[in-house]
């Protein structure tokens, strides 16, 4: 009975000793140096929330992964996609007010790329969740 009573406290204790201080035991969690204490602002949250709304169309997907390491005009990516030129447009309106692409004039075109490694990352950690 005495080897009972000292092995609970060592074995809650070796639990709560990883990355998220839970007792489930698991010792794999990925670190991300330490959970928040509370949630974010509510403000933020919404932020987020809108963020990952823009992702929730194909179509915006896909001219997403076709700036993945490329610059391209609204023709160049209709053609990529199979779309409409108007469609990209309209699309590319709601990635620019997202921040998820950039452009820049060249003339009379508007070359488009993705705005920072961030919406690559996103991307490639969504990719590789679903198929997991």
């Amino acid at each position: 009975m005495t080897d009972e009573k000292h092995e609970a406290p060592t074995a809650i204790a070796s639990a709560s000793t990883h990355d998220h201080n839970c007792t489930c035991g698991d010792a794999s969690h990925v670190a991300f140096d330490r959970p928040p204490e509370g949630l974010p602002d509510e403000e933020l949250l919404y932020e987020l929330a809108d963020l990952f709304k823009v992702f929730g169309d194909t179509t915006r997907i896909k001219i997403l992964y076709a700036l993945m390491g490329q610059e391209l005009c609204v023709a160049d990516l209709a053609e990529l996609i199979g779309a409409t030129q108007s469609a990209v447009s309209h699309q590319l309106r709601t990635l620019k007010q997202a921040r998820l692409v950039k452009f820049q004039r060249d003339g009379k075109n508007v070359i488009y790329s993705l705005s920072d490694d961030h919406v690559y990352t996103v991307l490639a950690q969504g990719m590789t969740h679903i198929c997991e």
